[in-house]
């Protein structure tokens, strides 16, 4: 067992009598854990998390909630740990798809800023999430260039990306309504309830243009058509979304980029090349 999950305990007022590593991503140990008052939970640590990575994901987890979409109960938060409800899955109901792509419209609905008022992570990388007054000079200040720094890239994609920052106001689409994103929409980061619901977690919050989570959530796959179907029914698309796709995937490639080294520079080559 690990003793950081037993310490952290504590905070739910309860003693760890059982606690099982289950998967739970490539950042954090996850486990589901029994507690003496019969209470199974979730549970993920680390051995040396960022200073208020916890804290930040409770916080985009409450972000996400106000939507029809569920995200998981947070129970306790401490500077160790996270523990969230445990949710066991069930197999999918057949309306899934249109489940989650009706509530991802909703999701995005719902009221905010450019920005948002905590800054958090996406992995374990900090995310900077202050306000800006428009979308173009949030995704260029906020997302492509902090990564692009991260991911060192060489002097001559620097110069590429300098000039798609200065095409950005004429290449995002048009003006939008801020929208409340989950920040990190890939497959894994969908589970399915005891219901067969979905469900959404690992959150990486902030307000920004609705199209950066469907450009990501068609970068690894895992979601069906019926999905993006479900979605544009709910709330249209603008004209020329299909050509900004790749604009938004750019953003979790340079996130990868960073974290996992110069063999995503590739495709991060490729997806600049359609703006040039």
């Amino acid at each position: 067992m690990s003793t950081r999950i037993a310490n952290a305990a504590t905070a739910l007022r309860a003693r760890v009598t059982q606690a099982t590593r289950v998967s739970g991503g490539d950042v954090n140990e996850a486990y589901r854990v029994t507690l003496d008052d019969g209470r199974v939970v979730f549970a993920k640590t680390h051995p040396s998390p960022p200073a208020g990575m916890y804290e930040a994901e409770a916080d985009g987890l409450a972000f996400l909630a106000e939507a029809p979409l569920r995200v998981p109960r947070v129970l306790a938060c401490t500077n160790d740990a996270l523990f969230l409800e445990w949710l066991e899955p069930g197999p999918r109901v057949r309306d899934f798809d249109e489940r989650l792509g009706h509530g991802l419209a909703a999701l995005h609905r719902l009221p905010t800023a450019f920005g948002h008022g905590v800054d958090n992570f996406i992995g374990p990388l900090p995310q900077d999430n202050a306000s800006t007054p428009d979308w173009p000079s949030f995704y260029a200040e906020r997302r492509l260039l902090p990564m692009l720094s991260r991911a060192r890239a060489d002097a001559s994609l620097r110069r590429r990306f300098d000039r798609l920052v200065a095409r950005l106001p004429e290449l995002v689409g048009p003006p939008e309504p801020p929208a409340r994103l989950h920040g990190d929409l890939w497959g894994g980061n969908l589970h399915v309830d005891e219901h067969g619901a979905p469900v959404l977690i690992d959150p990486a919050v902030y307000g920004g243009h609705r199209e950066i989570d469907l450009a990501m959530m068609r970068l690894f796959g895992g979601f069906s058509a019926r999905v993006f179907a479900s979605y544009h029914e709910a709330h249209p698309l603008a004209p020329g979304h299909e050509d900004r796709v790749a604009l938004y995937q750019l953003s979790p490639l340079l996130v990868h980029a960073a974290l996992f080294g110069a063999s995503y520079l590739g495709a991060v080559d490729r997806a600049l090349r359609a703006y040039e």
